[in-house]
C-alpha cells in the first residue's frame, strides 16, 4: 500500500487528540510511512450552547494543523456547528451533475418517460439522496431538495414551469415517487439495518442517550 486517504481520528478533548496524532504519527513513520503535513485538517464539533475552554493548537509534530469549519469525509460534508446546509447543498450539486452527465438520454424526445424515470432512479436519486438516512431533515431541506428534483424532471419531460402542469403529473408521467416517501423509506430502511445489529453493538449506543433539554 502506498498510501490511505480520509482516515480519522475522533476525541472529546483536545490533548488526548493531540496525544493520539503524535502516537499515530510515530507508529506510522516507524514504518516507513508518512503523514501529509499539507492535507491534514481538523474540525471542532460544537452540539450545544455550552460554553467550552478556548481552540488549543492541534499540531503534527511541530507543525500546526489547519482547522476547517467543515470537510468532506466519504462523500458527505461534514459541519462543525452540526448542521446540513452544506451536505444537502452539496448533494443537490452532485445530482445535477449526474443529470447533466446522462442529460443526452435523459432529454431525448424519442425516448419513452418511464424509460427516463428508470434512468433517473438508478443514477441520480441515488445521488441526491446519499447519507440521507442519517440527516436531522427539515421542512427547508426537503423543499430545496424537492424543487432541484421537480427541475430535473421537468428537463426530463421537456417541460418547465410556465407550461403550468402539476408536480403530481410530472412524477406520474415518469413514474417517480416524491421526496419525502423517498426519505422515509430510506430512514426506516437505516431504522431496521440498527435494530437487526446485536444490542452490544456500537451503532445502537444512541437508544441510550439522554437528551437534556434546558
Amino acid at each position: 500500500m502506498l498510501f490511505a486517504d480520509d482516515i480519522v481520528l475522533i476525541n472529546e478533548t483536545w490533548d488526548r487528540v493531540n496525544v493520539r496524532l503524535e502516537v499515530w504519527r510515530q507508529a506510522l513513520e516507524s514504518k516507513r510511512f508518512k503523514l501529509s503535513r499539507t492535507k491534514t485538517e481538523y474540525l471542532r464539533c460544537k452540539f450545544s450552547d455550552v460554553v467550552e475552554e478556548a481552540d488549543v493548537e492541534v499540531r503534527l509534530a511541530t507543525q500546526i494543523i489547519p482547522k476547517r469549519e467543515s470537510f468532506k469525509y466519504l462523500g458527505s460534508v461534514i459541519q462543525g456547528s452540526g448542521d446540513i446546509d452544506d451536505d444537502v447543498t452539496h448533494r443537490i450539486g452532485v445530482a445535477w451533475m449526474k443529470w447533466r452527465l446522462a442529460s443526452g438520454i435523459l432529454c431525448d424526445k424519442k425516448i419513452p418517460p418511464r424509460l427516463k424515470g428508470k434512468f433517473y432512479r438508478v443514477v441520480v436519486r441515488p445521488a441526491l439522496l446519499y447519507g440521507a438516512e442519517c440527516w436531522p431533515v427539515k421542512n427547508t431541506y426537503v423543499q430545496k431538495m424537492h424543487v432541484a428534483k421537480m427541475r430535473i424532471l421537468r428537463w426530463m419531460c421537456g417541460h418547465t414551469r410556465s407550461d403550468k402542469i402539476r408536480n403530481k403529473v410530472i412524477r406520474e408521467k415518469v413514474g417517480v415517487a416524491s421526496v419525502v416517501d423517498k426519505l422515509r423509506e430510506a430512514k426506516l430502511r437505516w431504522f431496521g439495518h440498527v435494530k437487526r445489529r446485536g444490542a452490544d453493538a456500537p451503532v445502537r449506543r444512541c437508544e441510550g442517550l439522554v437528551v437534556e433539554v434546558g
